[in-house]
């Protein structure tokens, strides 16, 4: 397949013309003079970079990469022109005009998706938290070096066993080792397991009550994936109907109380 050189008279004109514009219309999409557009289209002047990258869109986005010249090969003009690429046939124009603080933060969530295949601890350094050793040891040198089996988390009160769940929690879930975890607190504790997974750890918590299962499943569809439910919520009947119920996927993290079980 062949096409017109990208920026040319020609090519201007056709695409212009495919797309239905006047000179004065195409020039209002493209932030320029009517003039200017005139220009182009009479080879007086040639469009400058960023010009032919807005002209180069406006073709992908109508097709109009795919009309036939006798100019040579699409992928080397327009790659030259404007860095553009092909994929069976269709042109892909790099689009440069996003603001630049979302593709840094773009960038910085793909790193941290993979940030634990290069640091063995990261979860500490994303969460807001300063461990002492005795949190590093427990979750990083046992919990997580074992089979996923039932284990029990029975450190002094006050040791953090919420932190070193939260970051056992943290850990699975980055490194894709769990999908959905469910959370089964003491009433009382319920607020504090919610406030601290949000604020420590980024982890949004669903928080169910014995309401919620009235008329619908909280443990199934959108939303699901990482609940708090008390004891005494979860200990009714229609609550545990609603866990086991047949459309209900099964978690694969389950912490209760001080319990973290897989």
């Amino acid at each position: 397949m062949m096409v017109a050189i990208v920026g040319s008279p020609e090519w201007i004109k056709g695409l212009r013309r495919e797309l239905g514009l006047t000179q004065s219309q195409l020039a209002e999409r493209l932030g320029v003079t009517i003039v200017t557009v005139s220009r182009w289209e009479n080879g007086q002047s040639r469009p400058r970079k960023m010009a032919i990258r807005a002209l180069a869109n406006l073709a992908a986005r109508t097709s109009a990469s795919s009309r036939v010249t006798a100019q040579g090969p699409p992928e080397t003009s327009v790659r030259e022109a404007t860095g553009a690429y092909f994929v069976t046939g269709e042109l892909h124009v790099p689009d440069f005009r996003a603001e630049p603080e979302l593709v840094r933060l773009l960038i910085e969530g793909e790193r941290l998706r993979y940030g634990h295949l290069f640091s063995r601890i990261f979860g500490t350094e994303t969460a807001l938290i300063d461990p002492l050793p005795h949190q590093i040891i427990a979750v990083y040198q046992t919990m997580l070096s074992q089979p996923r089996l039932r284990m029990l988390l029975a450190d002094d009160a006050g040791a953090g066993k919420t932190i070193m769940a939260g970051l056992y929690v943290r850990e699975m879930l980055s490194r894709h080792l769990v999908r959905r975890v469910l959370v089964v607190s003491p009433a009382g504790l319920v607020g504090n397991w919610k406030r601290e997974m949000r604020i420590l750890f980024s982890l949004y918590c669903r928080e169910v009550t014995g309401f919620d299962c009235r008329t619908d499943n909280p443990f199934a569809g959108p939303g699901s994936e990482l609940v708090l439910i008390s004891i005494d919520s979860l200990a009714g009947d229609r609550a545990f109907q609603r866990l086991a119920g047949p459309d209900t996927i099964p978690y694969d993290l389950v912490g209760a109380k001080n319990l973290i079980r897989i």
